[in-house]
């Protein structure tokens, strides 16, 4: 990783005093993660740091970290329990993902469920949360009500994919508000949270949340863009993993709205087991015109989380945010 880029973030960090800002505050709330999961119950100490020593990229704490810089202060010792909060939180719901996905693995190592069980894994998860909230009471209780709207958000966005549209329920629209919910909305929080504890005005606070929020659908939107569209030699991914799951992604919705009776959406009507019929579908996706409607879609998000910066400080922290909204693109083309 150089000073100037946060690799695999899309974070560009040009400058230099900013570079060793931000990286000292992760090393902080790296430190803070592994100080709060501590118990004298082995155990549960154990499955804790399983994920958190997995290692991951730290997008939401990058993200309060940032946003704390577009003031001209900060409470450094709240900002970085702040970005402990969130990671902690985003830890958790990875522990209950895998548990409801029956993953096998999780950041190329065993997932939780599958070196112990679900039970273990359930509770792993609810023992973060519970350190969230702890950690999150010593920011006061604004703070603390956001976590707890944001935690709700999260469990609402997981319902509304696990259900699926209802009744007469667009399916497009219904994917939009539930990737708002269970990825924007911690993102939107993260971002938030660093401008609540600088000397940022309302207004700006306010422009960080709608841009957290915008930004965490994209990234979304862009993986979508990726599992179809990019050769594994590529993205380090294999293709066609929503194929395989049964998910239906942005993509899959724009070509089965355009053409609801084709060979493609034949394919789609359930997960795909068979090679021979990923990869058919796969070369469907990329030659329709919902591939290329996700891309223009991706990329009205990417003007969105721009424009809302528009009004807030320049300078070299608005620029690492701007910086993620062409990452989100240029990544997925």
């Amino acid at each position: 990783m150089t000073s100037s880029e946060q690799a695999g973030t899309g974070f560009r960090l040009t400058d230099p005093v900013l570079a060793e800002v931000v990286q000292a505050g992760l090393a902080e709330v790296e430190e803070l993660l592994h100080k709060v999961v501590q118990s004298e119950f082995h155990p549960v100490m154990e499955t804790s740091l399983h994920l958190v020593e997995a290692g991951g990229k730290r997008i939401r704490p990058l993200f309060t970290i940032l946003s704390a810089q577009l003031g001209s202060s900060w409470d450094r010792d709240s900002v970085i329990k702040a970005a402990a909060v969130v990671e902690l939180t985003h830890l958790a719901t990875l522990y209950h993902d895998d548990v409801m996905d029956e993953a096998t693995m999780r950041r190329g190592a065993e997932s939780a469920n599958a070196k112990w069980d679900n039970s273990i894994a359930i509770l792993t998860g609810d023992y973060l949360f519970a350190h969230a909230s702890a950690l999150v009471a010593d920011l006061g209780t604004r703070a603390a009500r956001i976590i707890a709207e944001t935690f709700s958000e999260l469990v609402t966005g997981q319902m509304r994919e696990t259900m699926g549209p209802r009744g007469d329920e667009d399916p497009v629209a219904h994917y939009l508000t539930t990737i708002a919910e269970k990825t924007g909305s911690l993102i939107a929080t993260a971002a938030r949270f660093g401008a609540m504890f600088s000397d940022t005005t309302p207004a700006q606070v306010e422009a960080l949340r709608g841009y957290g929020e915008v930004i965490g659908a994209a990234f979304q939107i862009s993986d979508d863009v990726i599992d179809i569209a990019s050769p594994s030699s590529e993205s380090g991914k294999t293709p066609g993993t929503d194929l395989r799951e049964g998910v239906k992604t942005l993509p899959m919705l724009y070509a089965l709205e355009d053409e609801p009776a084709s060979r493609l959406a034949k394919l789609l009507a359930q997960p795909l087991t068979d090679d021979a019929e990923v990869t058919e579908a796969l070369e469907l996706l990329r030659s329709s015109a919902g591939l290329e409607r996700a891309r223009r879609t991706l990329d009205d998000y990417a003007a969105r989380a721009r424009a809302a910066l528009a009004d807030l400080p320049a300078g070299p922290a608005r620029e690492a945010l701007e910086s993620v909204s062409e990452y989100v693109v240029t990544r997925s083309r």
